[in-house]
């Protein structure tokens, strides 16, 4: 059941809820969709698209770490063509929020996948990606220079007039200079953290764990880094935040919320329980009641308040 005091507006447009599930986790929603209705979530982030199909990267390619995950996937995905036949037409029924993770290796790419989405219904947000640390080229090297960051959020700005939210890296040395960067080349949101890099080595074979030999760690142990990297961004911009990383109990995300996101993502936990972002849900919910707060909204920022008490 919708609880309207959930509802969050991300620049241009209101989320029924601000719990959305982050890309690279959720697939295209078809496994999760069988476990319960996809649209009772504020939003799904797809994962991320490229051009042309991408297998990926060489196995092993997850790992398990204390509190966290380790991935290497490399952005398998079916490619753009595929998506628009054959994912699309079933993520545009699931009755919530569709933000579309691109994914490019060079400006122009960046610039076909927003400007060919631009004439499609059915999506209501691109999310660039300019930080994903599991590729050789692209990726990530958008997102460590304010400069590269703020020309491809331009390029995509340019090519679409869907909204744009861009992914930013924790790998960086001032992330508020990128989200400033990107804000002032017109995106409507950020998203952030995406992964850090991390590995693990098998010490009966006495090599790298991950065929890619580093991936990108997730999962509760991110989180004090994610919940940093969003209290400091929140002081630089304007722009909504949508915060991600670690998220897994409502307690989480009210502090994310608090911390200034106006809607948090829910990634690794869900292997752990696919349920999580339902439960957060939940919990927001019950928070509200038992601390007698009207919106979710009058906690977006509360803690950069002296007394964090409204």
């Amino acid at each position: 059941m919708n609880d309207p005091r959930l509802i969050v507006k991300v620049g241009q447009f209101s989320l029924k809820n601000p719990v959305l599930t982050a890309s690279g986790t959720f697939g295209f929603a078809r496994e999760y969709n069988r476990l319960f209705p996809v649209s009772a979530l504020g939003g799904i982030a797809a994962k991320g698209l490229t051009v042309q199909p991408r297998a990926g990267n060489p196995p092993p390619r997850l790992v398990e770490t204390p509190s966290g995950l380790i991935n290497a996937i490399g952005l398998q995905n079916p490619g753009l063509t595929a998506f628009l036949q054959q994912e699309l037409p079933f993520l545009r029924e699931l009755g919530t929020a569709v933000i579309v993770n691109i994914a490019g290796f060079t400006i122009d790419e960046f610039a076909h996948l927003a400007s060919v989405l631009d004439g499609e219904t059915g999506i209501t947000a691109l999310e660039v990606n300019i930080s994903c640390p599991n590729v050789k080229k692209g990726g990530m090297a958008f997102g460590i220079h304010p400069e590269a960051a703020a020309r491809v959020t331009r390029t995509v700005r340019e090519a679409t007039s869907l909204p744009v939210w861009v992914k930013l890296s924790p790998n960086v040395t001032a992330i508020t200079e990128i989200a400033q960067a990107v804000e002032e080349a017109g995106a409507d949101a950020i998203t952030l953290i995406n992964t850090l890099p991390g590995m693990a080595i098998d010490i009966k074979n006495r090599r790298p764990v991950l065929g890619n030999i580093s991936g990108g760690l997730s999962g509760p142990a991110v989180k004090p880094v994610a919940l940093h990297h969003l209290w400091q961004v929140y002081k630089a911009v304007k722009i909504p935040i949508v915060g991600m990383g670690g998220i897994s109990t409502p307690e989480d995300a009210l502090e994310f919320i608090m911390a200034g996101a106006t809607a948090v993502a829910v990634g690794t936990a869900m292997f752990h329980d696919p349920y999580t972002p339902l439960k957060i849900i939940n919990g927001l919910s019950g928070y509200l009641d038992v601390e007698q707060v009207g919106r979710v909204e009058d906690l977006i920022g509360i803690a950069h308040k002296k007394d964090g008490l409204d």
